[in-house]
């Protein structure tokens, strides 16, 4: 019997989370005062986060404890499963042999409660009871108010409105623990009210829904803020699904040739990848490709430069160097909603800027088509986020089977779709149509980013 599923046993799930930062070939350029465009201190990110998670922010020690009240809820869901795709690498007729993390098993269906709970749970520890963060699709919202809940936090989500329009189970998934949900831009803060003035019509976007809830942080001395993706220790918590997959490929016997992930904000993509680069850096897998896949309608990576800019639209968080669209990028509204924001996780960006990491961007038509493809031969639908990494995916395989190399690829499948049903409806309808953002509108967009 051929094998599909490889699931470690409980006690492998990581008591490290691993940092990159400790094997950079080059470190990582200073986070600046978004004021005097001076390199940040920890004071100046502690009115918004833990102290604790400022010093992951930018610690360079390569191992870095798992709490074990962390470990304790990861329980849960973790250790997730290593899929083989024996049955899509038939269907292609590839020589390729396809392996998957698959993270849809937690609580909120995605690979984000890996840092909501370890947020949560430092927040926690310093005496803070109430958070708020922004969200785009829903799955990091959704997965802090699971993490709010195991903790007894009080979290306040800024949903992109756009996403809280296309998928309302998610918001009654965040109220359900006990969350509180609204549309951004909303009425609540200066940055919503201003957006709103301007164009009362506003579908939001990620960097806006950043700005309202860093104001409100901000402005309350009870209330600290909490991102999904972008910074640091995000990525850092990440890395359980790639120190995970890797554990379990060392007991296969195998060792991934083609690493792939979907892109927004950089977190699902960076926690599977992390641990396979410093293998690349180090030279112990020189060859090792690495593709991110993002959406032709937000092209961070492909289109984007990289260059210092702000997280939100307000200009209100530091100013961090990564890809960027410009900061004042409103995104198309398209279905993959976590994949609308206009930076890149400084730590990808910096990583693409040394050729460790490659991109590609994907069109909304084909991407569909993949996760279609996909659940009719390995039964899960996937989110239309990860599909783009099934689309990069069928496109590596299919050179596979040009070239007759037998090439191990893995990818990560951070989260499932049962709450994207109508993105499939219009896809199965018809209705959607492919969207490739103008080149004049980016350049518009960067005129607005600061000149150092």
């Amino acid at each position: 019997m051929k094998q599909v599923k490889y699931t470690l046993d409980e006690k492998q799930i990581p008591t490290e989370w691993y940092n990159i930062q400790a094997d950079l070939p080059k470190p990582l350029p200073p986070v600046l005062h978004p004021g005097t465009k001076e390199p940040i201190g920890p004071q100046d990110l502690a009115p918004l986060f833990p102290m604790e998670l400022i010093k992951q922010e930018v610690s360079t020690e390569r191992y870095i404890e798992i709490p074990e009240e962390v470990r304790d809820i990861y329980r849960l869901w973790r250790p997730t499963t290593l899929y083989r795709a024996r049955r899509l690498e038939k269907a292609l007729d590839t020589p390729a042999k396809i392996y998957y993390k698959y993270e849809g098993t937690s609580p909120p269906g995605s690979h984000k409660p890996n840092t909501s709970v370890a947020q949560a749970y430092y927040n926690k520890k310093e005496g803070i009871n109430r958070i708020t963060t922004e969200t785009g699709a829903g799955q990091w919202g959704s997965a802090l108010a699971f993490a709010g809940a195991c903790f007894g936090i009080e979290i306040k989500v800024y949903m992109v409105k756009i996403s809280y329009q296309q998928k309302p189970y998610r918001r009654v998934m965040m109220e359900t623990w006990g969350a509180k949900c609204i549309p951004s831009p909303s009425e609540e803060t200066k940055a919503g009210r201003d957006m709103l003035a301007k164009d009362p019509d506003c579908t939001g976007s990620l960097g806006l829904a950043i700005s309202e809830a860093v104001e409100e942080a901000a402005g309350r001395e009870d209330t600290k803020y909490s991102l999904g993706s972008v910074l640091n220790h995000v990525l850092l918590h990440q890395t359980v699904v790639g120190l995970e997959a890797k554990k379990a490929m060392e007991e296969i016997g195998d060792y991934p040739d083609i690493i792939i992930g979907c892109v927004g904000g950089g977190s699902n993509f960076a926690g599977l990848f992390l641990p396979f680069v410093k293998d690349k850096i180090d030279g112990t897998k020189p060859d090792i490709k690495i593709i991110s896949a993002e959406p032709f309608s937000c092209p961070t990576l492909t289109k984007g430069n990289f260059t210092y800019d702000f997280g939100d639209v307000s200009g209100n968080t530091p100013l961090l160097k990564m890809n960027t669209l410009g900061h004042g990028f409103i995104p198309p509204p398209i279905h993959a909603g976590g994949l609308r924001y206009h930076g890149m996780a400084p730590i990808i960006s910096h990583l693409m800027d040394l050729g460790l990491v490659e991109a590609k961007a994907i069109h909304q038509l084909d991407i569909f088509k993949a996760g279609v493809q996909f659940a009719q031969h390995e039964g899960i639908i996937a989110a239309p986020e990860t599909d783009h990494a099934i689309a990069a995916v069928v496109e590596e395989a299919d050179k596979c089977k040009e070239s007759g190399e037998a090439k191990t690829i893995l990818f990560n499948l951070s989260g499932h779709g049962h709450f994207d049903m109508s993105a499939y409806e219009d896809y199965l309808a018809g209705k959607l149509q492919n969207y490739e953002y103008p080149q004049a509108l980016i350049d518009d967009a960067m005129k607005e980013i600061p000149q150092l």
